[in-house]
């Protein structure tokens, strides 16, 4: 009986980018700032602002003071509304909810994306407190619409234009003009393409006689990149495979990893594995053909249990011939002993 084996990654678009910042407010006495914000140009870092210095670091090196000063007034006015929102919530849950012992982690991530015709998309934000969601707004400005999934309380008018106003004419504005301009400096990182290289690897499994495979893409970049695993060209559970996630390299690319174990009754039937892939720096699909375990693989893994059986083997024979030797040995001290001539 036949099977193939599949392993596929589609290609997603990464022609959209987003800015995002990652925000933290304590309630609380801890040795961490009050307020912290780190924002992220698609996965790279490009600036940081807390509540210790009240100023933006960012990694550009541009000595303008008007570029500086642009920055500054910028990520006070989203930075400084965010603070005093999350400190007046912290104050409410304190006077009305008897949130007093211990540390609240107030948190929210929020941003902007840029469609892949230079149209903004959308803004959106989550709020969390001491892990918990407990707010989501989507801020669509194409059709003008504002829309919340969740809502730590209920809004009246008053919140809802003051929220609508700002997300239209303030926070969706600065931050299309901070990506933007970010982009274009982080081109370098960000709009870069790396090709993904991909192999194939099995590893004997000496407790079960079975058989790992694993198909192993890394060195790609951008991130975005996803591995399907199928069977006869039929999708494999979740349940039978193992790895998936996106793991970072040490030089700025991204690898990953899928595998998949194959029982010894399996390994008695003739496989075809292949891993196929596709991704934004290939312009056709790439496949790897492993080949077939009941030649190749098979052979090798009886190759391998033979080898362990004669080193058993050997072993215990290695054993018998010294038990043999110390008693032959024993057997002729007794008998010299009982002949001796100091004996009579």
């Amino acid at each position: 009986m036949s099977h193939m084996y599949t392993l596929y990654i589609p290609c997603v678009s990464t022609d959209v980018h987003s800015l995002m910042a990652f925000v933290t407010y304590i309630a609380g006495q801890t040795p961490f700032p009050e307020f912290s914000a780190v924002l992220m140009l698609d996965d790279v870092q490009i600036g940081y602002y807390d509540s210790v210095t009240w100023k933006p670091f960012y990694r550009t090196n541009s000595t303008d003071l008007q570029f500086h000063e642009e920055e500054q007034k910028d990520a006070d006015i989203v930075f400084r509304d965010m603070y005093n929102i999350f400190k007046d919530r912290a104050f409410y849950l304190k006077e009305q909810q008897n949130h007093t012992d211990g540390v609240q982690v107030h948190q929210r991530i929020a941003g902007c994306e840029l469609l892949n015709d230079d149209k903004p998309g959308l803004l959106q934000r989550w709020d969390a407190l001491d892990g918990q969601n407990i707010e989501e707004l989507i801020f669509d400005i194409e059709n003008n619409k504002t829309q919340t999934k969740m809502t730590w309380r209920p809004w009246d008018q008053h919140k809802w234009i003051r929220v609508k106003y700002m997300y239209e004419n303030v926070y969706h504005p600065l931050c299309m003009k901070v990506l933007r301009r970010y982009l274009y400096m982080e081109k370098n990182n960000v709009l870069r393409k790396v090709k993904p290289r991909v192999r194939f690897m099995n590893k004997t499994l000496t407790d079960s006689q079975g058989l790992q495979i694993s198909c192993l893409a890394t060195g790609f970049y951008p991130r975005h990149i996803n591995l399907i695993l199928f069977r006869n060209g039929q999708l494999v559970d979740d349940d039978q495979i193992t790895g998936g996630e996106i793991l970072p390299n040490g030089d700025g690319t991204y690898q990953m990893r899928k595998s998949l174990v194959i029982s010894e009754e399996e390994l008695c039937e003739e496989h075809k594995y292949n891993c196929t892939m596709k991704h934004l720096n290939l312009e056709n699909k790439l496949d790897i053909t492993y080949g077939s375990f009941s030649q190749s693989v098979v052979f090798s893994v009886l190759v391998f249990m033979c080898v362990a059986v004669l080193i058993i083997i050997c072993y215990f024979v290695s054993i018998m011939v010294l038990l043999s030797y110390f008693y032959s040995g024993q057997g002729t001290g007794t008998s010299q002993s009982k002949y001796s001539p100091y004996s009579m």
